[in-house]
């Protein structure tokens, strides 16, 4: 990953260089990682990611009528 410094706007690059961490689910693999997760809240949790993924398909099929 390469970050242009443009006028030396170091705030701005920063800005940009969080941006495209968290776009790339960077900063969700190391909350991940941080401490242990059991399997149950894993699954727990994959299923409300699916949940909430499936009712934001349904929104957005539901929005183009």
């Amino acid at each position: 990953m390469r970050i242009d410094v443009r006028n030396g706007n170091l705030d701005r690059a920063l800005k940009v260089m969080r941006r495209k961490l968290a776009d790339d689910g960077m900063f969700r693999e190391l909350q991940e990682k941080q401490a242990y997760e059991k399997p149950s809240e894993r699954r727990r949790r994959k299923l409300r990611s699916a949940i909430v993924r499936e009712r934001k398909m349904n929104v957005e099929r539901h929005a183009g009528l």
